[in-house]
């Protein structure tokens, strides 16, 4: 059926290719293109996918009915695909358009807050549809699924440079944690902290 609104809906096993070339796009533009491990294999295994019917579940963007939530694969992370209207009063139908972008998570968790939360890894619009609003819907859809779940917070992480991507989330109410500083363990060093032992050493040298 012909639409003039950008459909949402969740990613299936046969949208991993599309994910996959989504995220190494995202690199790209971030210059970290060489940092890319994942493959299709990696993220059939490890992403969660709705299953059976409700794959096929959509959401209007501007919708705000509430609707049963599908049931998903196991998993670490889902993720929403957003795609062109099929249809617009200048352009005749168009069967299949091609995905415009995507918003992968996962859930986390406020010990403070005693709240869950959704963490949002990727969010990515093609350059071909940015400026369409594409990004900001879903965000919404984002915000709307933290509710759902009772969660308090939706959280994502922009690497200082991206001046654009910063302006933007901040038009829509988002805040910069300044405060904070992230810290990663991986590869080497994730390895060798695993089997550092108890950390009774480490006091022992205090």
């Amino acid at each position: 059926m012909a639409t003039e609104e950008p459909l949402i809906r969740y990613a299936t096993e046969e949208d991993v290719p599309t994910i996959l070339t989504l995220i190494q796009e995202l690199a790209t533009y971030e210059k970290a293109s060489s940092s890319v491990i994942a493959t299709t294999s990696s993220l059939l295994a490890t992403l969660s996918f709705p299953i059976s019917s409700s794959s096929s579940s959509t959401s209007s963007p501007t919708s705000s009915t509430s609707i049963t939530p599908p049931k998903f694969t196991p998993g670490y992370a889902k993720t929403l695909l957003i795609f062109p209207p099929t249809s617009s009063p200048s352009c005749p139908p168009t069967p299949s358009p091609p995905c415009a972008g995507l918003a992968l998570f996962f859930p986390n968790y406020s010990t403070w807050r005693s709240a869950p939360g959704i963490y949002l890894e990727d969010l990515y619009i093609k350059p071909e549809h940015r400026g369409k609003g594409y990004g900001t819907r879903l965000l919404r859809r984002l915000a709307r699924e933290c509710v759902d779940i009772g969660g308090q917070r939706l959280e994502w992480s922009v690497l200082k440079w991206n001046q654009p991507s910063l302006a933007f989330y901040e038009g829509l109410g988002a805040k910069r944690l300044e405060e904070w500083v992230g810290c990663r363990v991986e590869g080497e060093e994730l390895g060798r902290m695993a089997g550092g032992g108890d950390g009774r050493e480490e006091e022992r040298e205090d």
